[in-house]
This record gives structure tokens, C-alpha cells and sequence, in this order.
């Protein structure tokens, strides 16, 4: 079984969402046998590449609210971030144009690093306030994940992935995705933005008994002596 997620880098929900989702995977015991693909979704692409400006000033434009107001409305953001398990620190982020993460995931996808890459970038952004749109702390990053430094830029100086990153943005617009982020269950169920964690639960054992697939066992007490390849525990 397929799920599919659409987000983007800069989306505080999206972070949350991904957590949500991991959370449910574990709780239903079919996670070994869905494959989550994350899906590219740019908010604002005309963001300038290598700013490093703080978040508050574009967010106070975006909404028309005085630097405190949009302070108040992160925290509201922070606390909800909280419930699942992260530590946002609005104080230390950073706009970012994530046109180049988009494509490092890929990257990094094909190199079978695609889960590591996608939350290292989350991470660096949220938790660390790094710069995920200059290329030098991409190829930080791809390093960390144990990624070829030199490979991620060369990469990164090309125009590959990029047809990858427009396609899976045109596959949204196509499903009428408004927002992000967005999750696609086994091609049967949508849910939009980060809801409430039983909805998640809910939804992801709803798609995988319809699949047929086969729940993981809840081992239940200690391991009890037995027998196995021959040999039984019998002290």
C-alpha cells in the first residue's frame, strides 16, 4: 500500500502532518508494509534564493499583522508542534525559496536516501533555523544523511530533478490540492492538512484492511521458554 504526501518545507503543518502520519503508521500495525512517497509542493516559489531573513517580517506582510501579532501566531503554531513532539523555534527561522530542496530530495530519493533527506530539511528548518535555501547548507545536510557532498552540488548546479518537482506539483493541482499539506491514501482517501491524530489512525487502518493486508501481532508479556532450530530451553 501507497501513501502519498504533499508538502513543503517552509509549511509548519507539514512537519506536524509527517509526525502525525508516523505516529498512526506505528500504531497500526501495517507499517512495514506501506511505502510513504513525499510528494514536491512549493508555497512561494518567488522567494528570493540564499535570504536569510527572518520569518516574521514576510509572515507580517503576508497576513497584515504588526511583528507581535505574527510573534502570537507562531506560538499558537509552536504549542501545536508540541503535541506531537517538536520544538519549533520561530526566533531562529528563516525564509527560504525550497526549489533546491525539492530537488535534493529527489536526489537523495534515487539514492535511497529519500526519508532521511525529507526530514533532515524539515529538522534544519524548524528546529535549527538553518538556511534551506542556500546551496552550501544543502550540501551540509545531504553530507549528514550520508550523502557525496560533491555529487549534491553538482546536482544542485544543474536543472535535474526539476521536471520531477513540476510534475508531482502538477499531479496536486490536478487533484485540486489547495494546500499542504496533503495526504493520498492507497489512492482511495484524502486528507487535507493536519488533522486530528485519530482521523490519521482511523483512516490508515481503514485503507490496509481494505487492502488485505495483514496486521502486525501485539506480542503480548515476556518471552517464554521455547524451542527453536533445535535447541529448547529447558534450564
Amino acid at each position: 500500500m501507497i501513501i502519498q504526501v504533499w508538502s513543503d518545507y517552509v509549511c509548519p503543518f507539514c512537519y506536524i502532518g509527517k509526525k502525525q502520519l508516523e505516529q498512526a503508521l506505528e500504531t497500526s500495525g501495517y507499517a512495514e508494509q506501506i511505502e510513504v512517497q513525499y510528494k514536491s509542493f512549493l508555497l512561494d516559489p518567488s522567494t528570493p534564493v540564499d535570504t536569510e531573513e527572518s520569518i516574521y517580517g514576510p509572515l507580517a506582510a503576508k497576513y497584515n499583522m504588526s511583528i507581535e501579532q505574527t510573534k502570537a501566531m507562531t506560538q499558537n503554531v509552536a504549542e501545536r508542534a508540541k503535541e506531537v513532539g517538536l520544538h519549533y523555534d520561530f526566533d531562529r527561522m528563516k525564509t527560504a525559496n525550497t526549489i533546491k530542496a525539492h530537488r535534493l530530495a529527489k536526489w537523495a530519493e534515487e539514492q535511497g536516501k529519500g526519508a532521511e533527506m525529507n526530514e533532515r530539511l524539515l529538522q534544519a528548518h524548524f528546529l535549527e533555523g538553518l538556511a534551506i535555501g542556500r546551496m552550501d547548507v544543502l550540501i551540509t545536510l545531504a553530507e549528514e544523511v550520508g550523502l557525496n557532498g560533491e555529487a549534491a552540488k553538482e546536482m544542485l548546479t544543474s536543472d535535474e530533478y526539476k521536471e520531477e518537482m513540476y510534475s508531482d506539483i502538477e499531479i496536486a493541482r490536478q487533484l485540486g490540492v489547495r494546500g499542504v499539506p496533503f495526504f493520498v491514501i492507497d489512492n482511495k482517501y484524502g486528507i487535507s492538512g493536519a488533522q486530528p491524530q485519530h482521523l490519521f489512525e482511523e483512516t490508515v487502518a481503514k485503507a490496509a484492511e481494505e487492502a488485505g493486508l495483514q496486521r502486525k501481532l501485539n506480542m503480548v508479556g515476556e518471552q517464554g521458554a521455547l524451542c527453536e532450530d533445535g535447541v529448547c530451553d529447558i534450564e
